[in-house]
């Protein structure tokens, strides 16, 4: 069923707290038509400008979600995380209402199984996710960091100096550091592919992709 959802299908976010009102606005932006509730009136008006329909309603009542329509979405967040007993009833109430594709954010690991074992498809820890994220980037070298389920990961981050001045075959990046460049960016330009005849220099910024351990390596090198 979740395969046969289409890419541009309308989505319901529920709370428009930090996490849900920049899913909201980010899916507005990407031209997805959104369905902002929220119990909170003035967050409502707040946001009834900035996403295609918001609307003041307590997603704990299955009535109401029912009222709203909500049953008609195949994606679904529920974005709510200050209260676990709200996040896990609302969760609910999207299983119960049949929704293929359930996104739900936990606060904690446990809160995460319970809303796992109810029925969400997909479990966001946004707080955890940047805490991991800020400890790679803190390192200095690093200014963005992508890290997938299997331990690969991608990152922005500015070329060590074993690898400057030569080309990517020279420095044997894939083979001495078991990592692969995969864009470079100079100074005034837009970010092109990287070839093993593309020269790195100290200015440049670069992608690179590889395991999480193997690109820490690469980004101390001196």
């Amino acid at each position: 069923m979740v395969d046969r959802i289409k890419h541009d299908a309308p989505v319901l976010v529920i709370g428009l707290g930090r996490f849900g009102a920049a899913t909201a606005g980010q899916l507005d932006r990407l031209g997805r038509e959104v369905l902002a509730v929220d119990d909170d009136e003035a967050l409502v008006q707040k946001w009834a400008e900035r996403v295609t329909h918001a609307v003041v309603a307590d997603a704990r009542s299955l009535d109401a979600l029912k009222q709203i329509g909500a049953q008609e979405f195949s994606i679904a967040v529920c974005a709510v995380g200050s209260s676990v007993e709200a996040s896990v009833l609302i969760t609910a109430n999207l299983v119960d209402l049949k929704i293929p594709q359930i996104w739900a954010k936990a606060i904690s690991s446990s809160h995460g199984k319970i809303l796992e074992r109810i029925g969400a498809n997909h479990v966001i820890y946004p707080e955890r996710e940047a805490g991991e994220r800020t400890a790679h980037l803190v390192s200095g070298r690093m200014i963005d960091f992508i890290e997938f389920d299997d331990d690969f990961a991608l990152v922005k981050m500015y070329p060590p100096k074993p690898i400057r001045g030569k080309n990517l075959a020279e420095s044997g990046v894939r083979t001495r550091h078991n990592v692969t460049v995969v864009g470079v960016k100079s100074p005034g330009k837009p970010f092109t592919y990287a070839t093993e005849k593309t020269v790195v220099s100290t200015h440049d910024l670069i992608i690179v992709s590889g395991t999480e351990s193997d690109i820490e390596k690469f980004a101390a090198l001196e």
